[in-house]
């Protein structure tokens, strides 16, 4: 369960970071400022909400469908799970530098016009995003796909919220043990790897299915190394898409996979501005 631990463990302390610099700047905003706080944590509660809203949607969904419809919306949840990793990756790499800047003039705005459902607002969203999010890439690492939920599971996922409430903790002692820059650097690389390795997982079942030709069955047979078969191999083929006797089919998935990723972190990049001479 380690992969679940590390979904719940990154999402949500980019959800608490949000949540913190909101409330940080509403109780040293002054008396008029902390009128907005009811509407954080009313913000927080309608997005949590949202959040197990899809979940027991995506459970319900699944008790419903039945044999190869059941398959079939499994490995789109995967996949979209996937590209929904990847997708979130390049969003923090465009606007994680000036996401504080942009909350804090949106709330100065609000304060301003003493108008604070637009933080309401602004916070549901954030966490039901993240929520939202969280719940996909569950779904697609098999939390809950059989209609039920193991007490390991529950477990994984519990001890993901105290580590992230661990984390925002030692993030907010202000670098002293490790920063925030260095925080998302890592984790975006472990997710872009998590994503690989979905990717990988529903490349295999649409193998299974007969959808997509293998193209040559076992290219090489590195179990012996490691197998992807055992706990720790199949950890690690969760988290990076490994495989001990890959197809051909998916050596081509995965190299595409990366070198489409790294044509969009490059256009993520934020432009250097010139230097204008005196």
């Amino acid at each position: 369960m380690g992969q679940v631990m590390f979904i719940v463990w990154r999402e949500s302390v980019e959800a608490l970071l949000v949540v913190g610099i909101l409330y940080a700047w509403l109780r040293n905003g002054g008396e008029s400022a902390r009128k907005g706080v009811p509407y954080l944590w009313a913000g927080v509660a309608l997005g949590i909400a949202a959040a197990i809203g899809l979940g027991a949607a995506l459970l319900g969904f699944t008790e419903i469908l039945s044999g190869d419809a059941q398959d079939y919306f499994q490995i789109a949840m995967v996949l979209v799970a996937a590209v929904l990793i990847v997708q979130m990756v390049l969003w923090m790499k465009k606007h994680g530098r000036t996401l504080k800047r942009d909350m804090e003039a949106s709330l100065q705005k609000s304060s301003e016009s003493s108008n604070w459902w637009g933080v309401l607002v602004l916070v549901a969203l954030a966490i039901a995003r993240e929520g939202s999010e969280t719940v996909i890439f569950l779904y697609g690492l098999g939390f809950g796909q059989g209609g039920a939920i193991s007490g390991a599971m529950v477990a994984a996922v519990l001890i993901g919220l105290g580590l992230a409430l661990l984390t925002f903790y030692l993030l907010q002692l202000g670098g002293r043990i490790f920063s925030w820059r260095l925080f998302f650097r890592v984790t975006e690389v472990m997710l872009l790897f998590l994503a690989a390795g979905l990717l990988m997982t529903g490349i295999d079942r649409l193998i299974s299915l007969g959808l997509v030709p293998t193209l040559g069955d076992q290219v090489w047979n590195s179990a012996a190394l490691l197998d992807d078969a055992s706990p720790a191999g199949n950890l690690i083929a969760t988290l990076t898409g490994y495989r001990a006797h890959p197809a051909v089919m998916n050596l081509l998935v995965y190299a595409a996979y990366w070198a489409v990723v790294w044509l969009f972190l490059r256009r993520a990049q934020p432009q250097a501005r010139p230097v204008r001479a005196a």
